[in-house]
């Protein structure tokens, strides 16, 4: 769908702002709305009701009273200052948070939210040592300023059109979501079953794995590790910018069994004992034992020095077992079923040693387990192929979504007209 532009422009004076429709006037925030302090309401005193409770980041629980009317646009001044979020109903905004309801404004609510979502006021922080937003600063803003008809006109059609973006983002978020699942409900299928259907099929003796084919045996991952251990503590002293690669949670993905080092952390090791004992080589399988419990990756590449850290345990397969196959066994759901097993039976806040070393898992003859895991890379490579497009049509969305709000709310496209072609 295209557009019109106006008949005329003129320029606003305001560099960012550029030129905008010759009828339109420009002000400053603070002409056109007040930020009001939310009130103090801590978790503990809270009455339980049906009236979101709003922070800086949007809706943190509910109470039986508000503090604004309705509808009401609240704006982030704490921890994700400069946020801006709407709710069509009363809500209470507490301390960390301000508000703008048609007690604070003459304007129309629904078109000045969209305008304020345009201006970006997260990059408008106060000079202190806690990030927040300056009210005096954000007041002091720039925006064009339609005729109210306009207003409410610009207003329906942004209810409208982003409407119908969310929807279709909702849409491939949920397709990304079956696709994930697909690719795991394959992995734990074939790394439990096999690939010949008509394999003869045994009781594996172990609850989680069920039955499986007659050849393969079933072990503890100890008894196919020649070494298991995890990272050191208190590391921290030994980052620098420049070294050596420090492995943390967040470079093993919930996903995949690859090692993600998009974000990756440098230390320059002690000449210990300690060093040599969590360097990483390649074909280790690491395991995540404390947040994301039983994320794997499998050091599949030379990727030069690299230790772990107390988070992760890192397991050495022997000659007699595929890493790869090993990393997925682990990441498949008969392995991560374990991990949880060990976790709930007492109050432990991780994975010990002992857990995962202990960990049941099935073992075809080398040969099949490179075939399984040439079929699993082939089949998970295509349906990574169309995450990877649902995930990019889903960026596209969100920034024409972007795109779309800034222009009609600069008068970058004339949508008067809009209703009557709907």
């Amino acid at each position: 769908m295209t557009f019109p532009r106006y008949p005329a422009y003129k320029d606003s004076g305001v560099a960012w702002l550029g030129v905008i429709p010759a009828h339109w006037a420009v002000n400053r925030i603070k002409h056109v709305c007040a930020f009001v302090y939310g009130d103090a309401l801590i978790e503990d005193v809270r009455v339980n009701g049906d009236v979101q409770v709003f922070g800086s980041n949007g809706p943190i629980g509910l109470h039986n009273e508000a503090n604004t009317t309705a509808p009401v646009i609240i704006v982030g001044r704490k921890g994700s200052h400069g946020k801006v979020t709407f709710s069509p109903n009363q809500v209470f905004v507490i301390d960390t948070a301000y508000y703008i309801d048609e007690r604070h404004t003459k304007y129309d609510i629904h078109w000045l939210y969209y305008t304020l979502l345009s201006l970006k006021l997260d990059s408008v922080s106060q000079d202190t040592g806690v990030p927040g937003l300056s009210r005096e600063k954000a007041y002091a803003t720039h925006l064009s300023l339609p005729l109210l008809a306009e207003q409410r006109a610009i207003a329906a059609f942004l209810d409208a059109e982003t409407a119908r973006i969310d929807t279709l983002v909702a849409k491939q978020t949920a397709l990304i979501a079956t696709l994930q699942e697909k690719r795991r409900a394959l992995i734990s299928h074939v790394v439990t079953k096999g690939l010949d259907p008509a394999a003869p099929m045994k009781d594996s003796g172990v609850p989680w794995l069920g039955a499986v084919p007659q050849h393969w045996e079933v072990k503890r991952l100890k008894h196919v590790t020649s070494f298991v251990t995890s990272g050191s503590r208190g590391w921290a002293e030994y980052y620098s910018d420049e070294g050596s690669i420090f492995l943390r949670i967040g470079n093993l993905t919930r996903d995949s069994v690859n090692l993600d080092l998009s974000d990756i952390q440098r230390v320059t090791p002690p000449d210990t004992s300690e060093g040599k004992r969590t360097l990483v080589q390649k074909n280790d399988v690491l395991v995540s034992i404390t947040a994301d419990i039983g994320s794997v990756a499998v050091v599949d590449a030379d990727i030069g020095e690299a230790y772990v850290n107390q988070h992760l345990a890192l397991t050495r397969p022997t000659s007699e077992v595929n890493p790869k196959w090993l990393g997925y066994c682990l990441f498949a759901d008969s392995g991560k079923q374990q991990f949880i097993v060990s976790m709930n039976g007492g109050t432990k806040l991780g994975l010990g040693l002992d857990d995962v070393n202990n960990v049941s898992l099935l073992f075809p003859p080398l040969d099949e387990q490179a075939a399984i895991v040439a079929f699993i890379e082939s089949e998970t490579a295509q349906i990574d192929t169309l995450i990877a497009k649902a995930e990019e049509m889903s960026l596209l969305l969100r920034e024409h979504r972007v795109a779309l709000i800034a222009a009609a709310v600069t008068g970058q496209i004339d949508v008067r007209g809009w209703a009557a072609g709907v």
